[in-house]
């Protein structure tokens, strides 16, 4: 069993490049399903969704080149079935559903799997397709789906849906007509991926609001892309240098994704300062209170939401934190308490008091941004931490235990 082991204390400098997003990554690594011919992509992060997408991607038939660049030939796909032992791990898988139906007419994929956060269901997802003319059946744990023609249609989603979204906007775009969604998520890794599918050749307006517009084509053409930076795990740098009081420079971030969670930051007393090819995170040993509601983009991210309880626990006063979009997103909380911190759950709220030092004790990580709040606490805290179910992180920290030591931490992993 791996472990990732933490003596706290120390003040984090230093310079961090930030890798590409998994969330931007995963749906546009499936949309090579729609192409015919090799895509490129580059700035791909090595974590462990990417390989298991990749796994399945091989799995339904499509070649793959794995080297600087990842390359991607769906040409010779011959499988429409996603089965369970691969989607298990990892809810993303879902996003071959929508690209299976469309290039192929039929896709057998299970229901998904993945972090325990929440129900997260893909009802969504099944209704707007059906709404584009595909039959649904849901057998034996398996979403079953046929459709020897999509044709576009109105999509109304009854809440924003990331991979919901993704996987309408893939579908619609070899569809016969024009396909409205409704309600849509804004996200950045939305629009990332309607640019990649612009870039192919479909027709899409809208992204980036909460009406997408799509015209079907029928051929849509591979090409060379560049993933964009991960803006969570730009966040989770920021908080390492706030809960460290250190002083860190993160590079090849965009800031236009992050401005709900920069003006927290920067109310909690943190120092960031725009500069070429990224910012510079000053922290501040006094960390203020602030309080926090997630809600889907510009919102504050839930997948910030656990980084922030680690600064919390260690600021001074008391604040509230409420998470809207998971139900059971506060698993984290008492592992942290083990740790010393001061927090209270009140339904979907968490009351945070911060007290002067966590200390260092033995926890367990939940899921992935839970992993990310205890290597946050861990670094804060009066001696030594010691994380196990490490490989939550590996689904979206690339190289992280690397990255916080080249800044001053002392951090390692290792295997019993």
């Amino acid at each position: 069993m791996e472990r990732i082991i933490i003596n706290g204390g120390r003040r984090l400098r230093g310079e961090v490049r930030i890798s590409g997003a998994k969330n931007a990554a995963l749906p546009i690594l499936t949309s090579s399903i729609l192409t015919e011919g090799w895509n490129t992509f580059s700035n791909v992060p090595n974590l462990r969704d990417i390989h298991t997408i990749k796994t399945l991607l091989l799995d339904l038939g499509a070649e793959i080149e794995d080297g600087k660049d990842l390359r991607i030939n769906a040409s010779g796909l011959n499988n429409h079935e996603a089965l369970y032992a691969l989607v298990k791990t990892m809810r993303a898988s879902v996003l071959v559903l929508g690209p299976l139906l469309a290039k192929l007419g039929k896709a057998r994929v299970s229901l998904p799997g993945g972090c325990a956060i929440g129900a997260r269901p893909i009802n969504l997802h099944l209704s707007g397709l059906a709404a584009l003319g595909a039959n649904i059946e849901l057998r034996n744990g398996y979403v079953e789906a046929k459709a020897r023609h999509l044709k576009g249609a109105p999509v109304f989603f009854d809440v924003p849906t990331v991979t919901g979204t993704e996987n309408l906007m893939m579908a619609a775009s070899l569809a016969e007509g024009i396909t409205t969604l409704n309600n849509a998520a804004r996200e950045p890794e939305v629009v990332e991926l309607a640019n990649v599918l612009k870039k192919m050749g479909a027709n899409i307006k809208g992204e980036g609001t909460e009406i997408i517009t799509i015209e079907g084509t029928k051929v849509l053409k591979p090409i060379i892309h560049s993933i964009m930076p991960d803006r969570i795990e730009t966040g989770t740098f920021m908080v390492a240098a706030g809960i460290t009081a250190g002083d860190i420079r993160v590079r090849n971030c965009n800031l236009n994704h992050l401005d709900s969670v920069i003006s927290k930051l920067r109310e909690t007393g943190l120092k960031i300062t725009e500069e070429s090819d990224g910012l510079r995170v000053v922290g501040n040993k006094l960390i203020r209170t602030v309080d926090i509601k997630t809600m889907p983009y510009p919102g504050f991210p839930t997948d910030m939401q656990a980084q922030m309880m680690a600064l919390m626990a260690v600021a001074s006063g008391t604040s509230v934190i409420l998470e809207t979009v998971f139900e059971n997103r506060f698993m984290h909380v008492s592992e942290i308490r083990r740790m010393g911190a001061d927090i209270r759950i009140d339904g979907r709220s968490a009351i945070v008091k911060g007290v002067r030092k966590l200390s260092g004790a033995p926890v367990m990580a939940t899921d992935l941004r839970a992993s990310a709040s205890l290597i946050l606490a861990g670094l804060a805290a009066k001696g030594r931490t010691e994380i196990s179910r490490v490989y939550h992180i590996d689904r979206g920290y690339d190289g992280i235990v690397e990255k916080l030591s080249n800044l001053g931490a002392d951090i390692q992993r290792v295997n019993d």
